[in-house]
């Protein structure tokens, strides 16, 4: 098998096309790649912390590699960065990156021209699906995913923290794409049939940054029971 390095968020799209490229047996899924914001410790967009992506990728049974990216960071500082984690790779014989995009063309030539220049190849198992049936086969398979931002100039508030279930897709506005794929919502997956195990967590704060975007903030648990704990500790 071809060993290949996937680009993650920790979204629906991610894990679909982490599903398909298992299920189809010709790739070794060497690490998750994603890009966390340095201050925020979250992964870009998306929005969630850092712990979760970590449990998640345990969970998967798989290595998470990092790109740190600094606050509102510009495309140069992001190929850059990338540059330089897929030179590491190429070294090491990894020729192959894989993404979740299913039918953006201008971020599909982006992708594979920056990756010519540094001599690796693109994998897209998503490309070209029918988003309305991928979205339902997510769910039917199992999958489970909270939506942690959506952007208000596509959905309202109401749609941020909630589960990416069927009644998420049936109450969709008719020129949002199921799969968000435009860039309307993003999400979390948090367990499925490629997961060891769940993972936990419970619904924080919904925050509006940027004028435009709601988030979710989505706790892990463990940091969840710290909190509700008194300052100073257990003072039974």
């Amino acid at each position: 098998m071809e060993k290949v390095i996937l680009t993650w968020s920790g979204g629906k799209d991610s894990a679909m096309a982490l599903y398909e490229l298992m299920k189809e047996g010709k790739h070794e899924v060497v690490a998750l790649l994603t890009t966390v914001t340095c201050g925020y410790e979250r992964v870009s967009m998306h929005g969630v912390r850092r712990a979760l992506l970590e449990r998640q990728a345990d969970s998967l049974g798989l290595a998470l590699d990092e790109i740190s990216l600094t606050p509102r960071a510009t495309d140069l500082e992001f190929q850059e960065r990338m540059r330089e984690k897929l030179e590491r790779y190429l070294a090491q014989g990894v020729r192959r990156v894989a993404f979740g995009d299913i039918f953006l063309e201008d971020l599909r030539r982006y992708r594979e021209e920056n990756l010519s220049r540094a001599g690796m190849e693109g994998v897209f198992p998503l490309w070209k699906r029918d988003t309305a049936e991928l979205a339902k086969a997510f769910i039917g398979l199992g999958f489970k995913a909270v939506i942690t931002c959506v952007d208000s100039q596509a959905l309202a508030e109401v749609f941020v923290g909630r589960e990416f279930d069927e009644r998420f897709l049936s109450q969709l506005p008719p020129k949002v794409d199921p799969c968000g794929e435009n860039g309307e919502f993003h999400s979390f997956v948090y367990d499925g049939p490629i997961f060891r195990k769940k993972v936990s967590f419970v619904r924080g704060d919904i925050v509006l940054r940027d004028e435009r975007f709601f988030f979710c903030d989505l706790i892990p648990e463990p940091e969840w029971e710290d909190l509700r704990k008194p300052a100073g500790g257990d003072r039974r």
